[in-house]
């Protein structure tokens, strides 16, 4: 065949479109499960970071192992019901009415009694943002929040997953004094809000830090039934 026509050049183009695309399938099938592993290794690394449990890649299979002592699947009702809490895909959950969620929560023995965390999920300026928040035993007080997001502006909204962020919310309480549950305010420097429910905004990063605030609310309030069974 003339290697300067256009048929070869066709044959040519489309042997190689089909080599390449083979390959990259081969590749990512092979990858698939190492990708897998280390979404899986980053999960426990942030459940762990919620209740101020820092580790590498290396030992968080490990130490979540040793920590995480009890995991379990929730209904709205606050009545333990099967399934996975690992596994729990959040997005695919909050995406069906409240009574058909499944709620997973996670029980983790610190230096300072048990915790129980949550995980969230919501929606920032730019994409979801998301995160795990840890209550102590009293199911009130804050022990600690890891939050991320999928694209939120760096220096701005993005500044939710930092350390200076998350370490504000130690400490604070998410029901009121009456027993209503008011959550965490995120507020800006103008506005007001009880010290014991409040952290303050991302300067700049308003739309994020609302978001977080409304996933706080919305999610929190999803397990407030369980909150009350374990209460009482």
């Amino acid at each position: 065949m003339d290697r300067n026509s256009n048929n070869y050049t066709f044959i040519y183009a489309s042997v190689m479109v089909i080599l390449v695309a083979a390959i990259l399938s081969i590749a990512a099938i092979a990858l698939k499960p190492m990708q897998n592993k280390n979404t899986e290794i980053e999960k426990k690394q942030n459940i762990l970071a919620s209740v101020n449990i820092e580790t590498t890649a290396k030992d968080a299979e490990q130490v979540y192992a040793e920590k995480i002592v009890n995991s379990y699947v929730v209904n709205s009702e606050g009545e333990v019901v099967e399934g996975d809490a690992f596994t729990v895909d959040l997005k695919v959950q909050k995406a069906k009415p409240l009574e058909q969620r499944l709620l997973p929560v996670f029980e983790c023995q610190t230096e300072t009694g048990l915790k129980y965390i949550f995980p969230l999920r919501g929606a920032g300026l730019w994409g979801p943002i998301w995160g795990f928040v840890a209550l102590n035993e009293d199911l009130n007080t804050i022990f600690g929040a890891n939050f991320d997001h999928q694209g939120e502006t760096p220096g701005l909204g993005a500044e939710i997953s930092t350390p200076g962020f998350e370490e504000q919310f130690t400490g604070k309480s998410i029901f009121d004094a009456s027993g209503k549950l008011v959550s965490i305010i995120v507020a800006k420097s103008s506005e007001s809000a009880p010290e014991e429910h409040k952290v303050d905004a991302i300067s700049g990063g308003t739309i994020t830090s609302k978001g977080l605030e409304q996933m706080l609310l919305d999610d929190l309030t999803s397990y407030q039934k369980f909150i009350t069974r374990k209460k009482s």
